[in-house]
């Protein structure tokens, strides 16, 4: 999921260049290396999201988590 908001989040961009180019200074309104570190830092936070609550439940006995329900 985090995947294709990403996709998205490039193509919408990439489409709204022309409205933002007066605004940025120093680099190009597709400047490819910005995009790539962007994807990535966002690929990242999302895996940390992800992993941080997937390992607390880990840490759960599912008997314990079954009996609960």
């Amino acid at each position: 999921m985090a995947g294709l908001g990403i996709v998205i989040g490039i193509v919408a961009s990439l489409a709204i260049t022309r409205l933002v180019s007066s605004l940025l200074l120093g680099i190009s309104a597709t400047d490819p290396l910005t995009f790539s570190d962007v994807a990535v830092l966002l690929s990242l936070v999302a895996l940390l999201a992800t992993y941080i609550p997937a390992r607390r439940a880990m840490r759960v006995d599912p008997v314990t988590a079954l009996r609960y329900e």
